[in-house]
């Protein structure tokens, strides 16, 4: 199904590859070294073309959207992405774990430890509970090593990506004191591709507009994520997420009361560069630059901001990723290349599309 690989290629299927997301990891995956796609599934559009729902696509995997079928699987396949909706990654990876596969799930079904708080959220019963808990979060910067010997990772969701990697060196610190406000904004093609009113091109181009206030579902995950990866008891968390008119992208700006204040930005930067210098996806600016969605466009990159009000007391943290890729699909290749032994950057490194 693709071009020349390196000697030792693993074999990949694609679970669920007609949704944006799915179509951002071919997209990916046609470029990486070793991962060769081999099965690309999709119920609704077994038997169409790829070609015909991506164009862009079509040159590079001239082939149809099979149907899901565990046997092929097992014979044909070393490492599953799952690109299944909600409520669907919990049918597919018991078996698929069961047959030996490393699986990323990007639906929301493993990223909670209590089943109570996923069904709450998700309004789903949850019929793998014997796995919560013991997949870990996949957010490489802050949850390697963890990652590194599983087989199994939930991958975050976009909004939760672009807030934690803003939040967890202010918590881990210790400088971080209140209540977290999470103010950020996402591309339309974070609400998927099924059509709605909200997203249906009158309604969204020309505007924006708040959604979901203070309870999204990502608010909680945040919530979780910080108290299981730092030990804190019940942090709290109000998000307010936007829908703003562009294709991709997710500007999240986070304001932390400070513990003990005045604290300058230098010595907060400081703390950002000891957290993220060494990391090959995040970019921490410098002083009067701050982040923006055209800049993160098409890579897993996350760009980074550091200020501090001008009495001292209040953090302002501004990331920007693209929703599709740090936010969904190229994490999910930056988890697997950890699964598999590969350099976590392998076949993720790209400018931006900026122009």
């Amino acid at each position: 199904m693709q071009g020349t690989k390196n000697e030792g290629s693993i074999r990949v299927a694609v679970i669920g590859a007609s949704g944006y997301t799915g179509a951002e990891l071919l997209r990916i995956l046609w470029e990486h070294p070793f991962f060769e796609v081999k099965i690309v599934t999709a119920m609704r559009y077994k038997g169409e073309l790829v070609g015909n729902l991506y164009p862009s696509l079509g040159k590079y995997y001239p082939t149809e959207y099979s149907p899901y079928e565990l046997d092929l699987v097992e014979e044909e396949a070393d490492v599953v992405f799952l690109g299944v909706p909600h409520g669907e990654g919990m049918k597919y990876l018991p078996e698929l774990a069961s047959a030996g596969k490393k699986v990323v799930d990007l639906s929301a079904d493993f990223r909670f430890a209590d089943e109570q708080v996923y069904e709450g959220i998700y309004g789903k019963q949850h019929t793998a509970t014997e796995y919560l808990g013991k997949i870990p979060y996949g957010l490489a910067e802050l949850n390697r090593e963890r990652i590194k010997k599983s087989s199994l990772v939930a991958n975050p969701g976009c909004y939760a990506t672009a807030a934690l990697i803003g939040l967890f060196p202010a918590f881990e610190s210790g400088i971080a004191g209140g209540a977290v406000m999470v103010d950020a904004k996402s591309g339309i093609s974070g609400a998927g591709r099924e059509l709605t009113l909200n997203t249906h091109f009158p309604q969204a181009a020309d505007n924006f507009s708040a959604y979901a206030v203070a309870r999204h579902r990502h608010q909680p995950e945040i919530e979780c994520e910080l108290g299981l990866l730092l030990g804190i008891p019940n942090p709290k968390v109000v998000m307010v997420p936007h829908l703003s008119p562009m294709n991709r992208g997710i500007l999240c700006t986070t304001y932390v009361p400070l513990k003990e204040y005045p604290l300058t930005r230098g010595e907060i930067a400081e703390l950002y560069e000891k957290a993220y210098g060494k990391e090959n996806f995040i970019v921490l600016l410098g002083e009067g630059r701050y982040p923006e969605t055209k800049s993160v466009q098409g890579t897993n990159d996350c760009h980074l901001a550091v200020e501090v009000s001008e009495d001292g007391e209040m953090l302002i943290v501004i990331t920007a990723i693209d929703n599709l890729v740090k936010g969904a699909a190229g994490q999910a290749v930056q988890n697997m290349n950890l699964f598999c032994g590969l350099p976590e950057q392998t076949g993720l490194e790209r400018p931006g599309l900026f122009r």
